[in-house]
Protein backbone atom coordinates (compact mmCIF):
# COMPACT_ATOMS: atom_id res chain seq x y z
CA UNK A 1 0.00 0.00 0.00
CA UNK A 2 1.03 3.62 -0.39
CA UNK A 3 0.12 6.42 2.01
CA UNK A 4 0.77 10.12 2.42
CA UNK A 5 1.53 11.86 5.71
CA UNK A 6 1.08 15.64 5.61
CA UNK A 7 3.06 17.96 7.87
CA UNK A 8 1.32 20.32 10.32
CA UNK A 9 -1.53 22.08 8.51
CA UNK A 10 -1.51 25.74 9.60
CA UNK A 11 -4.57 27.93 9.25
CA UNK A 12 -6.47 28.81 6.09
CA UNK A 13 -3.33 28.80 3.86
CA UNK A 14 -2.56 25.27 5.03
CA UNK A 15 -6.07 24.07 4.32
CA UNK A 16 -5.90 25.67 0.88
CA UNK A 17 -2.56 23.95 0.23
CA UNK A 18 -4.17 20.60 1.04
CA UNK A 19 -7.10 21.35 -1.27
CA UNK A 20 -4.86 22.44 -4.16
CA UNK A 21 -2.35 19.59 -3.90
CA UNK A 22 -4.09 16.52 -2.54
CA UNK A 23 -6.31 15.36 -5.39
CA UNK A 24 -3.43 15.50 -7.86
CA UNK A 25 -1.11 13.59 -5.53
CA UNK A 26 -3.75 10.90 -4.94
CA UNK A 27 -4.07 10.34 -8.69
CA UNK A 28 -0.35 10.59 -9.48
CA UNK A 29 0.84 8.22 -6.75
CA UNK A 30 -2.26 6.04 -6.31
CA UNK A 31 -2.43 6.90 -2.62
CA UNK A 32 -4.59 4.67 -0.44
CA UNK A 33 -4.45 6.52 2.88
CA UNK A 34 -4.03 10.20 3.76
CA UNK A 35 -2.95 11.25 7.26
CA UNK A 36 -2.51 14.92 8.18
CA UNK A 37 -1.48 16.66 11.37
CA UNK A 38 -4.29 19.13 12.07
CA UNK A 39 -3.49 20.58 15.49
CA UNK A 40 -2.93 24.06 13.99
CA UNK A 41 -5.54 23.88 11.23
CA UNK A 42 -8.06 26.28 12.83
CA UNK A 43 -6.65 29.80 12.75
CA UNK A 44 -3.14 28.51 13.36
CA UNK A 45 -3.90 26.90 16.73
CA UNK A 46 -6.28 24.05 17.48
CA UNK A 47 -9.04 22.26 15.60
CA UNK A 48 -12.80 22.74 15.18
CA UNK A 49 -15.49 20.49 13.75
CA UNK A 50 -15.91 22.78 10.72
CA UNK A 51 -12.20 22.90 9.92
CA UNK A 52 -11.77 19.16 10.39
CA UNK A 53 -14.68 18.47 8.06
CA UNK A 54 -13.15 20.78 5.46
CA UNK A 55 -9.98 18.67 5.52
CA UNK A 56 -11.94 15.42 5.40
CA UNK A 57 -13.85 16.74 2.39
CA UNK A 58 -10.57 17.39 0.52
CA UNK A 59 -9.58 13.73 0.88
CA UNK A 60 -7.82 13.50 4.25
CA UNK A 61 -8.73 10.24 6.01
CA UNK A 62 -7.23 10.75 9.46
CA UNK A 63 -6.15 13.78 11.47
CA UNK A 64 -3.45 13.55 14.12
CA UNK A 65 -2.98 16.22 16.77
CA UNK A 66 -0.43 17.56 19.25
CA UNK A 67 0.08 19.97 22.13
CA UNK A 68 -2.46 22.48 20.73
CA UNK A 69 -5.23 19.89 20.55
CA UNK A 70 -7.39 21.61 23.22
CA UNK A 71 -6.85 25.23 22.13
CA UNK A 72 -10.39 25.41 20.77
CA UNK A 73 -13.02 24.70 23.45
CA UNK A 74 -15.26 22.65 21.18
CA UNK A 75 -12.45 20.15 20.61
CA UNK A 76 -13.10 18.54 24.00
CA UNK A 77 -16.58 17.35 23.05
CA UNK A 78 -15.76 16.89 19.37
CA UNK A 79 -12.80 14.55 19.90
CA UNK A 80 -14.85 12.44 22.28
CA UNK A 81 -17.06 11.48 19.31
CA UNK A 82 -14.96 11.85 16.14
CA UNK A 83 -13.35 8.52 15.25
CA UNK A 84 -11.15 9.94 12.48
CA UNK A 85 -9.06 12.11 14.82
CA UNK A 86 -6.31 10.75 17.07
CA UNK A 87 -4.75 12.86 19.83
CA UNK A 88 -1.53 12.18 21.78
CA UNK A 89 -2.02 8.88 23.56
CA UNK A 90 0.17 9.83 26.51
CA UNK A 91 -2.33 12.33 27.90
CA UNK A 92 -3.65 11.17 31.31
CA UNK A 93 -6.39 8.51 31.53
CA UNK A 94 -9.85 9.97 31.10
CA UNK A 95 -8.81 12.58 28.54
CA UNK A 96 -11.37 12.78 25.69
CA UNK A 97 -10.50 11.17 22.38
CA UNK A 98 -8.26 8.27 21.42
CA UNK A 99 -4.49 7.90 21.26
CA UNK A 100 -4.72 5.11 18.69
CA UNK A 101 -7.32 4.26 16.08
CA UNK A 102 -7.82 1.47 13.55
CA UNK A 103 -8.75 2.63 10.06
CA UNK A 104 -9.84 0.36 7.21
CA UNK A 105 -8.91 1.63 3.73
CA UNK A 106 -11.09 1.23 0.67
CA UNK A 107 -8.84 -1.73 -0.18
CA UNK A 108 -9.83 -3.35 3.16
CA UNK A 109 -6.37 -2.86 4.66
CA UNK A 110 -6.47 -2.23 8.39
CA UNK A 111 -4.05 0.46 9.54
CA UNK A 112 -3.37 1.47 13.14
CA UNK A 113 -2.52 5.15 13.60
CA UNK A 114 -0.88 6.20 16.86
CA UNK A 115 -0.22 9.74 18.10
CA UNK A 116 2.30 10.54 20.85
CA UNK A 117 3.69 13.78 22.27
CA UNK A 118 7.26 14.37 23.32
CA UNK A 119 8.33 15.69 26.73
CA UNK A 120 11.59 17.54 26.02
CA UNK A 121 10.87 21.32 26.03
CA UNK A 122 7.16 20.49 26.07
CA UNK A 123 4.30 19.83 28.48
CA UNK A 124 4.98 17.11 31.04
CA UNK A 125 2.92 14.11 29.98
CA UNK A 126 3.22 10.37 30.51
CA UNK A 127 6.31 8.70 29.03
CA UNK A 128 5.77 8.46 25.25
CA UNK A 129 8.09 5.44 24.97
CA UNK A 130 6.23 3.34 27.52
CA UNK A 131 2.91 4.54 26.10
CA UNK A 132 4.07 3.47 22.63
CA UNK A 133 4.69 -0.04 23.98
CA UNK A 134 1.22 -0.10 25.49
CA UNK A 135 -0.59 1.16 22.41
CA UNK A 136 1.29 -1.14 20.03
CA UNK A 137 0.34 -4.09 22.21
CA UNK A 138 -3.30 -2.99 21.97
CA UNK A 139 -3.41 -2.70 18.17
CA UNK A 140 -1.00 -5.35 16.91
CA UNK A 141 -3.66 -8.08 16.76
CA UNK A 142 -5.98 -5.84 14.73
CA UNK A 143 -3.57 -4.30 12.20
CA UNK A 144 -0.19 -5.28 10.77
CA UNK A 145 0.44 -1.76 9.46
CA UNK A 146 1.16 0.63 12.36
CA UNK A 147 1.86 4.34 11.80
CA UNK A 148 3.16 6.71 14.50
CA UNK A 149 2.97 10.51 14.49
CA UNK A 150 5.43 11.64 17.19
CA UNK A 151 4.69 15.28 17.98
CA UNK A 152 7.87 16.50 19.64
CA UNK A 153 10.27 19.44 19.82
CA UNK A 154 13.69 17.81 20.23
CA UNK A 155 15.23 16.07 17.25
CA UNK A 156 17.05 13.74 19.63
CA UNK A 157 13.81 12.58 21.22
CA UNK A 158 12.27 11.96 17.80
CA UNK A 159 15.30 10.00 16.61
CA UNK A 160 15.32 7.99 19.81
CA UNK A 161 11.68 7.09 19.23
CA UNK A 162 12.46 6.02 15.67
CA UNK A 163 15.15 3.64 16.86
CA UNK A 164 13.05 2.48 19.81
CA UNK A 165 10.22 1.42 17.49
CA UNK A 166 12.39 0.23 14.57
CA UNK A 167 11.13 -3.12 13.36
CA UNK A 168 7.89 -2.84 15.34
CA UNK A 169 5.96 -0.27 13.30
CA UNK A 170 5.76 0.72 9.64
CA UNK A 171 6.55 4.40 10.18
CA UNK A 172 7.61 6.94 12.80
CA UNK A 173 7.15 10.48 11.49
CA UNK A 174 7.87 13.56 13.56
CA UNK A 175 5.69 16.66 13.63
CA UNK A 176 5.55 19.95 15.59
CA UNK A 177 8.62 21.96 14.52
CA UNK A 178 7.13 22.96 11.13
CA UNK A 179 10.51 22.62 9.37
CA UNK A 180 10.94 19.59 7.14
CA UNK A 181 14.10 17.58 7.75
CA UNK A 182 16.13 15.84 5.06
CA UNK A 183 16.82 12.60 6.95
CA UNK A 184 14.10 10.32 5.60
CA UNK A 185 15.20 6.68 5.60
CA UNK A 186 14.11 3.10 6.21
CA UNK A 187 15.37 1.91 9.58
CA UNK A 188 16.29 -1.75 10.19
CA UNK A 189 13.20 -3.93 10.36
CA UNK A 190 11.29 -1.89 7.79
CA UNK A 191 10.38 1.27 9.68
CA UNK A 192 10.13 4.48 7.64
CA UNK A 193 11.46 7.47 9.57
CA UNK A 194 11.75 11.23 9.23
CA UNK A 195 12.51 13.62 12.08
CA UNK A 196 9.90 16.14 10.94
CA UNK A 197 7.35 16.13 8.13
CA UNK A 198 7.47 19.93 7.88
CA UNK A 199 4.60 22.37 7.54
CA UNK A 200 1.69 22.76 5.19
CA UNK A 201 0.83 26.44 5.42
CA UNK A 202 2.06 29.98 4.70
CA UNK A 203 5.67 29.88 3.49
CA UNK A 204 6.40 33.63 3.94
CA UNK A 205 6.11 33.28 7.70
CA UNK A 206 7.91 32.15 10.83
CA UNK A 207 6.77 28.54 11.15
CA UNK A 208 3.30 29.64 10.03
CA UNK A 209 2.96 32.84 12.05
CA UNK A 210 3.07 36.39 10.70
CA UNK A 211 6.77 37.18 10.49
CA UNK A 212 6.32 40.76 11.77
CA UNK A 213 4.78 39.52 15.01
CA UNK A 214 7.43 36.83 15.44
CA UNK A 215 10.27 39.29 14.93
CA UNK A 216 8.76 41.79 17.37
CA UNK A 217 8.37 39.07 20.00
CA UNK A 218 12.05 38.17 19.70
CA UNK A 219 13.20 41.80 19.74
CA UNK A 220 10.95 43.16 22.50
CA UNK A 221 10.33 39.96 24.52
CA UNK A 222 6.69 41.03 24.79
CA UNK A 223 4.11 38.19 24.89
CA UNK A 224 2.44 39.19 21.64
CA UNK A 225 -0.16 36.79 20.33
CA UNK A 226 0.85 34.88 17.23
CA UNK A 227 -1.42 35.07 14.19
CA UNK A 228 -1.38 32.77 11.19
CA UNK A 229 0.23 34.40 8.14
CA UNK A 230 -1.40 34.72 4.72
CA UNK A 231 -0.15 34.68 1.14
CA UNK A 232 1.92 32.02 -0.62
CA UNK A 233 1.75 28.52 0.80
CA UNK A 234 3.80 25.35 0.94
CA UNK A 235 2.82 21.68 1.11
CA UNK A 236 5.14 19.30 3.03
CA UNK A 237 4.87 15.62 3.72
CA UNK A 238 6.13 12.14 2.86
CA UNK A 239 4.87 9.28 0.74
CA UNK A 240 5.52 5.84 2.21
CA UNK A 241 5.28 2.44 0.51
CA UNK A 242 4.36 -0.42 2.85
CA UNK A 243 4.06 -4.16 2.38
CA UNK A 244 0.64 -4.75 3.91
CA UNK A 245 1.39 -8.46 4.42
CA UNK A 246 4.42 -7.86 6.64
CA UNK A 247 3.67 -4.34 7.86
CA UNK A 248 7.15 -3.21 6.79
CA UNK A 249 7.93 -0.02 4.89
CA UNK A 250 9.88 -0.37 1.66
CA UNK A 251 10.31 3.26 0.56
CA UNK A 252 9.85 6.83 1.76
CA UNK A 253 10.07 10.07 -0.25
CA UNK A 254 9.65 13.70 0.76
CA UNK A 255 7.10 16.04 -0.83
CA UNK A 256 7.79 19.79 -1.06
CA UNK A 257 5.37 21.82 -3.15
CA UNK A 258 5.10 25.61 -3.22
CA UNK A 259 2.37 27.83 -4.66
Amino acid sequence: MRLLMIGDVVGRPGRRAVKVNLRGLIREFNLQLIIANGENAAGGSGITREVAQELFDTGVDILTMGNHVWNKKEAVDYLARETRIVRPGNYPPGTPGAGAIIYKTKQNIKVAVLNLAGRVFMQALDCPFRKADELIEQVREQAKVIIVDFHAEATSEKMAMGWYLAGRVAAVCGTHTHVQTADERILPGGTAFITDLGMTGPCDSVIGAKKEIAMERFITQLPLRYEAANGLFQFNGVIIDIDEETGEATAIRRIQNYE
